[in-house]
């Protein structure tokens, strides 16, 4: 058994600008004694102008910090690749939480990108560190130039979630957690769209 939840969306902007959004829109964290002088990390910085913001992001309240743990470029292809770690607020309903496997504070998510500025495209794959005993939680992504128009940018993404330790409670959770997954993407969708606005101004015309 298993949920699947396919989502997808033209963004009005060019490639760069929209991964420079999605790469904004969770700022990334770095410890309070750590000082980052790879080259990757400091042209990343140079080239999407952010600092490394704190968390509670308002953005989205339940996501508590994100950090890089690996970040390095192939020197070979020019693909960058990334490594980050999200740790987010618990949102399982209480009610559900007296199952003492849902009895936690916070989730981890892990999230690899493969950035190819080359070709335009950013493929992600993400998936849930908590839980992984009693459910798989798996989200795969790319952001690409659109065949519809080259300064215009596709995301599509496919999520799917199978949760197979918790007994009775199996099918509650799986529809609760594929309602919170097309919840989560309408709502990255829009943090997007608000970040687009703002930096790039309106979206372009056909």
């Amino acid at each position: 058994m298993g949920v699947t939840v396919d989502v997808r969306q033209v963004y009005k902007y060019p490639f760069e600008q929209v991964v420079a959004s999605f790469l904004r829109k969770f700022p990334f964290l770095t410890d309070e004694t750590m000082i980052i002088h790879d080259p990757v990390t400091a042209e990343r910085e140079a080239v999407l102008g952010f600092e490394q913001d704190r968390y509670p992001n308002p953005m989205d309240k339940n996501v508590i910090s994100v950090k890089i743990v690996e970040e390095k470029r192939d020197v070979s292809t020019g693909i960058i690749y990334r490594k980050r770690i999200a740790v987010c607020q618990n949102v399982v309903p209480e009610i559900l939480r007296k199952v003492n496997i849902l009895k936690v504070p916070s989730i981890q998510l892990e999230e690899e990108s493969w950035l190819n500025p080359q070709e335009r495209n950013m493929a992600i794959r993400s998936h849930c560190l908590t839980w992984t005993q009693y459910a798989s939680m798996k989200e795969e992504s790319v952001f690409r130039e659109s065949m519809e128009n080259p300064n215009w940018t596709e995301f599509i993404q496919r999520g799917r979630i199978s949760i197979t330790g918790a007994g009775f409670l199996n099918y509650i959770l799986e529809t609760f957690a594929s309602t919170f997954l097309r919840q989560g993407a309408q709502k990255g969708i829009r943090i997007m769209e608000m970040l687009l606005k703002e930096q790039c101004g309106a979206p372009l015309a056909e």
